[in-house]
């Protein structure tokens, strides 16, 4: 079920993604909801514009330099990727849904302006034909340029993720391009722009692994088995 969108509460890295591994590749929702269709496993989604980092966001959390193939060319990514991860807690025997088990799917980027009409809708279709198909999907990294106002494509994808009901952060990337001093005005800048709580976004830097260890925890706490 989705779950609601939540605030870190932890001040210090309670969670530790275990392990990451590529699991396939595929360009039809047809084969995803066959692939799927008696799956248990808890998924995490990653989506954002064609140039905004996703795959260097996606190997700064793994910790892997290659996991996600990178390119200087936006659009590359055309396919639905999938990861099998594996986090746990550092600190306390805390019960992970699934034993902390689950898959890190990469959707398209949205935005690529020099792709072709066709194209561009096809990866439009498929991001949100897999929002009307997943059934196991717990949590949504909504990854946006922390140097720019949040595009009208970005308010659109905060729109669908409020429509569909899941729970969602925005991760703002390139942290590393402003200076230390600004980040609070460009945290509030992207806060107003999708109107959302500034506690709801995650500055982070490949170049600086900075927003690596709140990421983490938030799957963690996604993933936190609510005990009564």
């Amino acid at each position: 079920m989705p779950t609601p969108n939540i605030v870190m509460i932890n001040k210090t890295p309670t969670y530790i993604l275990k392990s990451a591994t590529f699991k396939t590749s595929v360009a039809d929702i047809a084969v995803y909801n066959e692939m799927q269709a008696d799956s248990i496993v808890p998924e995490i989604c990653v989506v954002g514009r064609s140039n905004v980092g996703k795959s260097s966001f996606i190997n700064l959390i793994t910790n892997q330099k290659k996991l996600a193939k990178t390119s200087s060319t936006p659009g590359r990514t055309r396919l639905v990727n999938m990861f099998d991860c594996l986090v746990g807690s550092k600190i306390v025997d805390t019960p992970l849904d699934n034993n902390g088990a689950f898959t890190l799917v990469d959707l398209p980027g949205y935005g690529y302006a020099r792709a072709a009409k066709t194209e561009i809708a096809k990866w439009g279709n498929l991001i949100e034909e897999y929002f009307a198909a997943t059934k196991n999907l717990r949590h949504v990294f909504s990854l946006v340029d922390i140097r720019h106002e949040p595009s009208v494509q970005d308010k659109q994808m905060v729109q669908w993720l409020n429509h569909y009901g899941f729970g969602f952060t925005i991760i703002a990337t390139k942290a590393d391009k402003i200076a230390p001093s600004q980040l609070f005005k460009y945290v509030q800048m992207v806060a107003t722009g999708l109107q959302i709580g500034k506690d709801n976004i995650i500055p982070t830097s490949t170049l600086q692994v900075k927003g690596k260890e709140k990421t983490v925890d938030r799957i963690g706490q996604v993933l936190e088995v609510i005990q009564h």
